[in-house]
């Protein structure tokens, strides 16, 4: 019997569907994974400047009752 050897270059159609799939999918968890921390981001941010003018307002009251 012979041996039929292939010599096998390149990649077939069905595993570059598959690795373009994963990346898409990989590319999704991590979109939505940062979109979580940036809603995070943001709230913390806006509580950060709520305090920060609630602490001038109080500052500023300070200075006018001592004048």
């Amino acid at each position: 019997m012979k041996k039929v050897i292939k010599s096998r270059k390149g990649f077939t159609l069905v595993e570059m569907v598959l690795v373009i799939a994963i990346i898409v999918i990989l590319a999704a968890v991590l979109v939505l994974g940062i979109g979580t921390y940036l809603n995070k981001a943001k709230a913390a941010a806006s509580s950060v400047t709520q305090h920060n003018s609630s602490i001038s307002i109080l500052t500023s009251e300070i200075e006018d009752a001592m004048q």
